[in-house]
């Protein structure tokens, strides 16, 4: 969270597009959202500890198509 909001955005604009395209029943509802947000803040408040970045990261890298 060290880069400036423009930079931040532009790397969201540009980590969106370089996913491939949702295929049909994989899409979640913007009720599915909602509701993971609020599980993942209520854990948050309740103090279950993240996932560390580190493991965030491997996690997302692990999913994408190798190059």
């Amino acid at each position: 969270m060290q880069l400036p909001d423009q930079q931040r955005a532009e790397l969201v604009v540009e980590l969106l597009d370089s996913l491939p395209p949702v295929e049909l029943g994989q899409a979640r509802s913007d009720a599915d959202w909602l509701a993971e947000i609020d599980r993942r803040a209520r854990a948050a408040q309740a103090g279950v500890p993240g996932v560390a970045w580190e493991e965030a990261r491997k996690q997302v890298l692990d999913r994408l198509p190798k190059r």
